[in-house]
């Protein structure tokens, strides 16, 4: 059995794409991994012609299940004790998947391990570090955009990996359930990052594990599809994991920024999908509330300690800036 199972996620990626994306697994110093290639019914030909990996399996889901509910089907056929998590857009250095194993041994109790993000159009610029989530209910990819210059030489605590280049213990992400995949894609790794808190857990970026990413290279970065998403789902990732005695305080600041952003939106043209991504956040949140009730009872740690996993700088907020903490 392979240790690793790495999980590619595609619709309508481009054939190069997807042909640069295998290369870099191809190159790969660790070698002790499959990959499992989902591809959500693409109709521009993308995994027609491929190369032949021996390593490789071809699911070809007959719908498009989005990134969540493409991600929990590959992991139904995964054979891997991990589950290494690569974006259609992204190119992993030759040492992604060593580097990120030996995190797993240097922190034996972590089951959650993200890397180094580098924008791939300019590799001196960020693309994260790691996904920050704010007292606020707004999460960013920390860094993204910034000088390259500010990631650190040592692994560093984060709230979450972002599902673009993600590691995962196949057991916990299966005791956690997996994705959300009422969230179709966009938020659901922050998502998972935060029942993975709840559950008493934690994730740590490894420095030395790197990848080039080009973001929404699919969907597209300001698309009405990405912003709309990206708003319903942060509502209701907010509804789902904010412990009680910080939901009932912060909901009505959470509110007010999501008008905001709507607001911000009139100005630059994404107005309309800001603000529809809000109400069906908040008009259809049927399944995250009762979510929430389940979440809620299960969990294993206190408010306190979920908020000191939490940003409250408005600074960092505004900046995007990343959040990342000396591991103890």
């Amino acid at each position: 059995m392979p240790r690793v199972t790495v999980i590619i996620v595609s619709y309508n990626a481009g054939a190069d794409r997807l042909e640069r994306m295998l290369a870099s697994l191809a190159a790969q110093t660790f070698t002790d991994f499959e990959i499992l290639l989902l591809d959500n019914n693409s109709t521009d030909g993308c995994v027609d012609d491929l190369p032949v990996m021996q390593n490789m399996r071809l699911i070809r889901s007959e719908e498009n299940l989005g990134f969540a509910g493409g991600v929990n089907r590959a992991a139904t056929q995964a054979r891997g004790d991990w589950l290494a998590l690569l974006n259609p857009d992204a190119v992993a250095d030759p040492d992604w998947l060593t580097n990120l194993m030996r995190g797993t041994q240097r922190y034996p109790d972590t089951k959650s391990f993200g890397a180094v993000q580098l924008n791939a159009d300019d590799p001196a610029l960020l693309d994260g570090l790691g996904d920050v989530y704010h007292a606020t209910g707004i999460a960013w990819r920390g860094g993204f955009g910034q000088s390259a210059q500010a990631r650190p030489d040592t692994d560093r605590e984060i709230f979450a990996p972002c599902g673009a280049a993600a590691l995962y213990e196949r057991a916990t992400f299966e005791k956690l359930g997996g994705l959300e995949e009422s969230f179709f894609c966009y938020h659901e790794d922050v998502d998972l990052g935060a029942r993975l808190r709840l559950d008493g857990g934690r994730s740590i970026m490894i420095a030395d594990a790197v990848i080039l990413h080009e973001g929404s290279g699919t969907t597209g970065r300001y698309s009405d599809f990405t912003i709309y998403h990206g708003a319903r789902n942060r509502i209701w990732t907010f509804i789902r994991v904010m412990p009680p005695p910080l939901f009932w305080p912060i909901l009505p600041i959470h509110i007010l920024i999501n008008f905001a952003f709507v607001l911000r939106g009139l100005i630059t043209g994404t107005g309309p999908a800001y603000f529809h991504g809000m109400k069906d956040g908040f008009l259809k949140a049927d399944k995250a509330w009762a979510a929430r009730r389940a979440l809620q009872q299960t969990r294993k740690v206190s408010a306190l300690d979920f908020l000191k996993a939490l940003s409250w700088s408005p600074v960092r907020l505004l900046g995007r800036k990343p959040v990342m903490r000396e591991i103890k």
